[in-house]
């Protein structure tokens, strides 16, 4: 008993091990061919492990190496379910040709068959795990009474591993879960954290961050940089006349303008309220301003229709500095830039002005 409670422990740790190394792109039925087979390996690797820790009746070994093969069925099909199968055989056969080896291979089979069938049913998650290890322990029951004469063993054997298979099977699909789950959320907080939620464009932060490491490699490559300010002209009276809520349509349309208006590997951020910023790398003075004209004019010829059926016109107001065309130090380029949005600003909005 105490070497099927060690399987237990092990198959644990080295699943958190397994999910901790795949977290980044866990298996799934989507997954690359070569992804699925090198998992299904580390699968098959891992009932290897299980067997040097088996219980040895004879020439008959018990473990939890069904396991694995559950898993890899449920999560990512027939080709890591048979990566791991094969590993599986070829592992068992190590301990030597004999019956109770030829036996293992028909145990591999019969439940890797068991678990594709299974995993493809329209069954919840609970059932589909209830069912394929009640399979693997039926299909496990029968071959140890055909390799093993001694009843009394086997009424001692049989229900305990029947017991520790099921909750073997449960707490590995549990750690599999959370650990995938706890992923999702880190993922999703790590996104949300550099992007602004109404528009999806970069927030102030990933904005800084991004900027700062612009500047860390322009001073090893001396690369053109331009920054543009970008503001809405009268926004307040939008958000006074029509609602907040209305301002938001607002705000989303004109991320997409400027999305759509500029190059893709230029860096777009709304760097809160209605101010934007647009990073141009490798964009000198004149370019920076023609991409400004651009945005300026699609801006003011797009049509914005509210929630409430409303249409309305906007007209922004940018602000443009380039290192070296008119910032030396390309620290200062948001000085620069917002300076020179405040001259748009100040000289009658709806146009572009240069650092001076």
């Amino acid at each position: 008993m105490k070497e099927l409670l060690s399987n237990l422990a092990i198959l644990s740790s080295l699943l958190i091990l397994y999910t901790q190394m795949t977290s980044a792109s866990p298996l799934s039925r989507g997954s690359s061919w070569r992804r699925k087979i090198t998992i299904g390996l580390f699968g098959g690797l891992l009932s290897n492990i299980l067997m040097q820790y088996s219980m040895n009746i004879g020439n008959t070994i018990i473990d939890l190496r069904h396991i694995p093969i559950i898993i890899m069925a449920y999560y990512g099909g027939y080709l890591p379910t048979l990566s791991a199968g094969v590993l599986i055989i070829f592992g068992r056969f190590l301990f030597g040709f004999n019956t109770s080896s030829f036996a293992a291979i028909l145990l591999v089979t019969l439940i890797s068959a068991a678990a594709l069938l299974i995993s493809r049913r329209q069954f919840s998650k609970k059932k589909k795990i209830f069912w394929m290890v009640t399979i693997s322990n039926l299909v496990f029951t029968g071959l140890v009474l055909y390799l093993l004469n001694d009843k009394k063993l086997l009424l001692f054997l049989v229900p305990i591993y029947w017991g520790i298979s099921y909750l073997a099977g449960f707490i590995s699909f549990s750690v599999v879960e959370y650990a995938r789950r706890s992923q999702e959320l880190f993922s999703r907080y790590k996104a949300e954290s550099a992007t602004d939620g109404l528009t999806g464009l970069n927030n102030f932060r990933k904005f800084d961050e991004t900027f700062n490491q612009l500047l860390f490699n322009q001073e090893r490559m001396s690369e053109k940089l331009s920054l543009l300010y970008i503001d809405i002209d009268y926004f307040k009276k939008i958000n006074d006349r029509y609602g907040h809520g209305e301002g938001d349509v607002v705000l989303k349309e004109l991320g997409n303008i400027l999305k759509s208006s500029t190059r893709s590997f230029d860096i777009v951020s709304r760097n809160g309220g209605e101010e934007f910023t647009v990073i141009l790398r490798d964009c000198g003075l004149n370019q920076a301003i023609e991409l400004s004209e651009l945005i300026r004019k699609n801006v003011e010829e797009f049509t914005f229709i509210l929630n409430s059926g409303h249409q309305m016109n906007i007209t922004v107001s940018i602000g443009i500095a380039s290192f070296d065309d008119t910032t030396r130090n390309a620290a200062d380029l948001i000085d620069d830039a917002d300076k020179a949005l405040y001259q748009a600003k100040r000289t009658g909005r709806n146009r572009v002005c240069v650092s001076q």
